[in-house]
């Protein structure tokens, strides 16, 4: 978990208006403890970030920032995403996406992270995923 945490405090130190970040993943893989990671790094508190599973989406305005967390794995149909409002989030800040895959189109700048567990217990496989939008930040989220 504290390699998930220095992601998130890495992430969100180069998170800006108009960035998609999806986080994808098995049930379990810490989507949602990366995205509270990041909302909390942001906020640089210890903040109460409760999951949108059943809210859909919660929006958090920071000092500097307005993050949405949205979770779209309850979804039944991709369309539902157009009710959620997540361009208004986009064109104010930044959105985090648990099941990014539940929408046909996402809107903003994407990076797409998928955590997969290993065989090790407590350790995650990630792949990054990264627009053109993205480059000048990658190197800021190398370990």
């Amino acid at each position: 978990m504290a390699a998930t945490h220095r992601l998130a405090a890495r992430l969100a130190g180069v998170l800006r208006p108009g960035d998609l970040v999806g986080l994808s993943g098995d049930l379990g893989a810490g989507k949602s403890e990366l995205a509270r990671a990041v909302i909390r790094a942001r906020a640089g508190a210890e903040i109460e970030v409760p999951s949108p599973t059943f809210t859909l989406l919660q929006i958090y305005e920071l000092r500097d920032l307005l993050i949405g967390h949205a979770d779209l794995y309850r979804l039944g149909d991709p369309d539902e995403v157009r009710t959620l409002g997540l361009e208004d989030v986009v064109e104010r800040g930044a959105l985090l996406v648990e099941w990014p895959e539940h929408a046909e189109h996402l809107p903003g700048d994407p990076l797409m992270l998928t955590l997969q567990e290993t065989e090790r217990p407590n350790a995650r496989r990630l792949r990054i995923d990264a627009s053109a939008g993205w480059a000048d930040r990658m190197r800021t989220l190398q370990p």
